[in-house]
């Protein structure tokens, strides 16, 4: 019987001592020490043709910064020689924004290879040529994208089967099914003078579930109205139909 790969992150990079960094600790540590995920760092002026080892020059039509080019980092990922089924991504600011959703494929697929611009960017014949995914973690910039890959390779490495303790700390958390989480709450049950709200302890599982739903959609609703917007309205609550009483014959 033929034995699975583990999923498996190529990251293409200036940096590659920047990995695997926070992902060998923790759960996404250990996950990696016993062979769930696998990663590996390619340096992109590996690439490079010139005694140098260039891999940027000046931007065409003039601006500041320098451009990754396009001839050394279409080398890179050839030589990368992944296979065509796994995803090829480029961590950008101008990229779609990453979601749950977009993770939850990655985490289920082969694992994707991932490029980590630098400078002012990267060629655009490049992204074309080689069909790079443009994806964002946020709208800000970043040195590099190192920490936004780091980001991504951690939100899929955790959703792997085996690596979290709890298989319902995936489906019940920020995002699973486009809320933000409910709050939650610990021993001691009195801090500083507040309580735990008491239906958390009332051991009623219905109401618990209802209670962390309703504070989901209030937190949703109230911090980001474009997640809100996103979620379908409840069906208008219907009265029960009353049922009509069989009549009676006389005998």
């Amino acid at each position: 019987m033929t034995t699975p790969s583990p999923w498996r992150a190529t990251v293409l990079t200036l940096f590659p001592e920047m990995f695997p960094g926070p992902l060998g600790v923790s759960l996404a540590g250990r996950a990696l020490a016993s062979g769930l995920w696998e990663i590996e760092a390619r340096d992109i002026r590996a690439s490079a043709t010139d005694r140098h080892r260039s891999v940027d020059d000046t931007p065409a039509g003039g601006g500041p910064g320098m451009v990754l080019r396009a001839d050394v980092l279409a080398a890179a990922i050839d030589a990368a020689e992944i296979a065509p089924d796994r995803p090829r991504l480029l961590m950008s600011p101008r990229g779609r924004p990453l979601t749950q959703a977009r993770v939850a494929e990655l985490a289920q697929g082969p694992g994707p290879l991932i490029v980590c611009g630098r400078f002012e960017g990267i060629d655009q014949r490049v992204i074309d040529a080689r069909g790079l995914e443009e994806v964002s973690i946020g709208d800000y910039v970043l040195s590099g994208g190192e920490i936004a890959a780091l980001a991504l390779i951690d939100a899929c490495v955790r959703l792997l089967p085996g690596v979290m303790g709890k298989e319902a700390s995936g489906t019940e958390e920020s995002f699973s099914d486009g809320l933000l989480e409910y709050p939650q709450y610990t021993r001691p049950q009195l801090f500083e003078g507040v309580p735990i709200p008491e239906v958390l302890t009332s051991g009623d599982h219905a109401k618990v579930a209802s209670w962390r739903r309703a504070q989901s959609e209030a937190l949703t609703e109230a911090r980001r109205p474009d997640l809100w917007a996103q979620i379908p309205p409840k069906p208008p609550n219907r009265p029960r139909r009353q049922k009509t009483p069989k009549n009676k014959t006389d005998g």
